[in-house]
């Protein structure tokens, strides 16, 4: 008997399809001498520091480093403590019997760092020692599934590769668990969250946002003429820029009287721009963010469901190349997507090209290639699945696409002194840049400031038909999108604009492309960050945060960036484990030591009323409660009741005067909207209380 273990049950059903293991049970699928499992995720984690012996938050604890990590189902939080997930239990039990009814296992969790931790957690908390073989797919077609059982591959092949992914549980562990305890100490109350990733991340948010918002702009002018020539309108923009009005004024004085400027200087030049590359995980959710405001953790989330409907390749990869032997498919993949509504005709049109090479590259494949799309049609797609579908469709047309060629011109302008700039293009050669329509080869471009331009000759004069004084600005970087932010974790923070050199960086960027959106929805819930339209601000909760650790190791970017190319280096064989688990610790002892003498600003300056329960302590606001902070009160007000969140100023009625007043929108158990005002009962716990007018009891 073989069994199978995937890393979802969608998947193990299109497994068990595929080897004949069509009979279900109670958590596995049967059949033809297989037995498929699946996990949910994460079932086998670290265990928490209770398990060693270390209870609350204690200085003295600190740092908790243990000798060997624990390893325990997957726990939960029930408000007061961690307690086994039941699913957790259940599964494990099941798969459990599934191991111990085998002679070997494959192991076709997802082809990744985390897809190998998952089943390697698995297979020593069980105590298993079962033979095991790796299937190995960038794609869940019939196909690839097919030819990935033809081709299964020891399963020791993968060592490095569960050598890395542990490496970064018990890094992750060591850090989050010591900062967020040395923090949550040294603040006095509540409890604060820290992580190796989490808050590299914050501090760039929080940094940008602040030199935003500090930034005093400068106020300089420029002159700026409209000429006409040929039926050709274009402006010209003066090379300097005056940091007073006055001297605009006089500069333009001087200009306006002559009526026309002198064509000083004319520069022409040939533009190769090279098809952009395929789609990895980061540079998709950079464009879906930029162009459709659709999150990180969204567009990951459409890409796994169109992964697991068999219409692209593995999501979750950190490559914009494809291998050879991917490329001599990639004809057939096009001409199948001669029936697509956008790009059909696109498609057709490439059958008679010689595809570009520049996506193509054996050595920068590690566990996975470049986002593409299967043979198989899309159908029923809903309105975001269909967007992301046909981003990947389109940037594949783009990559396997001839280059675009404009003809650029500079030229120079005089008049009284003053020098004048305007530019010009012309597409000679469009290239990939007609996938996405005749638009993108329009003879303006707003953000390069190019305009088609007449034809002209040096020396010749041309009369302009007005000339004005402009009042500009200078602007701050603006706030942190979604993808600009997924920009500077890929570069570690840097301002890179050139492709290559973003590539080159990529290995020692913070998080990878599988973590990065869980990393910012970490920030929304540990409600450190808020979205004010596209933007990403901190709240004030994440810049106590920021301004308690700006200038210590664990909101370090560059230092975080070296941590996750260490651990791509034990993922590749060329760096030992243990050496970076002692480099671990060590950093862990130093951020713990800083933390707990950090300053936390405002931690003590929460807002705070009398208790009307025991009349002695102060009930103190917190995000998600209000709380008595004499601990024998136990008075506690949860903001969110029947699906509306209390605000500071309900909550200071609630407690001065004992109701909060009419709240509208309060919804019941069965979806039923309704008002009521919040009291306190007898014991101090939250009751509704009807409007007197109201049918509705109690």
């Amino acid at each position: 008997m073989i069994a199978i273990i995937a890393e979802k049950p969608s998947v193990a059903r299109e497994i068990a399809a595929i080897v004949g293991a069509s009979r279900k049970e109670d958590g596995f699928l049967q059949g033809n001498n297989y037995m498929v499992t699946w996990a949910l995720g994460h079932l086998v984690c670290p265990a928490m520091p209770e398990d060693y012996g270390f209870t609350g938050f204690v200085r003295e604890n600190l740092p908790i480093i243990p000798t060997d990590f624990i390893l325990k189902p997957r726990q939960i939080n029930d408000g007061k403590q961690y307690k086994p997930d039941a699913g957790a239990l259940k599964q494990l039990k099941i798969i459990r019997g599934v191991f111990d009814g085998c002679d070997k296992i494959i192991v076709a969790t997802d082809a990744g760092r985390e897809g190998e931790l998952i089943f390697r957690y698995i297979y020593s908390y069980l105590n298993c020692r079962k033979p095991f073989e790796r299937l190995w797919i960038s794609s869940l077609t019939d196909r690839a599934i097919k030819e990935g059982l033809q081709n299964l591959r020891p399963g020791g092949e993968y060592d490095n590769l569960y050598q890395s992914a542990k490496a970064r549980s018990e890094a992750d562990w060591l850090i989050g668990i010591n900062a967020s305890q040395a923090l949550s100490i040294t603040a006095g109350s509540g409890v604060w969250s820290l992580g190796r990733v989490q808050t590299p991340t914050l501090a760039m948010i929080c940094k940008r946002y602040l030199e935003n918002k500090e930034f005093v702009p400068s106020t300089y002018f420029q002159l700026k003429v409209e000429i006409e020539k040929s039926g050709i309108g274009f402006s010209a923009i003066s090379i300097d820029k005056y940091e007073r009005k006055e001297t605009g004024l006089q500069k333009l004085e001087a200009v306006k009287p002559v009526n026309s400027l002198t064509v000083r200087k004319i520069e022409k030049k040939d533009v190769t721009e090279e098809p952009p590359l395929l789609y990895d995980l980061t540079t998709l959710q950079k464009e879906a963010n930029t162009k459709h405001s659709f999150s990180a953790d969204k567009t990951l989330s459409i890409a796994q469901k169109l992964y697991e409907a068999k219409l692209i390749t593995y999501p979750r990869t950190s490559s914009r190349y494809i291998p050879t032997d991917v490329f001599e498919d990639i004809p057939h993949l096009i001409s199948n997507l001669s029936i697509h509504p956008i790009f059909g005709i696109y498609a057709l049109k490439m059958g008679n090209m010689i595809p570009s090479i520049r996506s193509v590259d054996d050595t920068k494949i590690t566990d996975h290639h470049a986002m593409i799309v299967t043979e198989n049609e899309a159908k029923n797609l809903s309105l975001d699945e269909q967007i992301i579908y046909d981003m990947i469709v389109g940037r594949m047309l783009e990559s396997f696409s001839s280059k675009s060629v404009k003809k650029t011109t500079r030229v120079e302008l005089i008049a009284a002194g003053t020098v004048f700039e305007a530019k010009g293009s012309s597409i000679f050669q469009i290239g990939w840049k007609q996938v996405f329509g005749p638009e993108t080869v329009a003879g303006y471009n707003e953000k390069e400031g190019y305009y088609k331009l007449p034809k002209l000759e040096e020396g010749e004069d041309i009369p302009f038909s007005s000339i004005e004084l402009l009042e500009k600005q200078t602007k701050p970087k603006p706030l942190h999108t979604e993808g600009s932010l997924l920009a500077a974790m890929e570069s570690c923070g840097k301002d890179i604009e050139n492709e290559a050199e973003r590539e080159a960086i990529k290995e020692s960027g913070i998080g990878t492309p599988a973590t990065r959106a869980a990393i910012i929805e970490t920030l929304f819930a540990r409600e450190y960050i808020q979205r004010e339209k596209k933007s990403l601000v901190p709240t004030n909760k994440g810049l106590v945060v920021y301004l308690a650790v700006k200038d210590k190791k664990i909101a370090d970017v560059s230092m975080t960036g070296g941590w996750e190319a260490a651990l791509s280096k034990i993922g590749s064989g060329e760096m030992n484990a243990d050496t970076f688990r002692r480099g671990i610790e060590v950093y862990s002892a130093q951020i713990t030591s800083e933390l707990l003498d950090a300053k936390v600003e405002n931690s003590n300056n929460r807002i705070s009323h009398a208790c009307p329960k025991c009349k002695s302590g102060k009930v103190v606001f917190y995000p998600k409660v209000a709380k008595c902070k004499d601990e024998n009160c136990g008075l506690v007000i949860f903001r969110t009741i029947a699906g509306k969140e209390l605000s500071d100023i309900q909550l200071a009625c609630l407690i001065e005067k004992g109701s909060t007043g009419l709240i509208k929108g309060f919804k019941g158990k069965l979806g039923k909207v309704f008002d009521a005002s919040i009291v306190f009962d007898n014991e101090f716990k939250t009751t509704f209380e009807f409007p007197k007018s109201s049918k509705k009891r109690k």
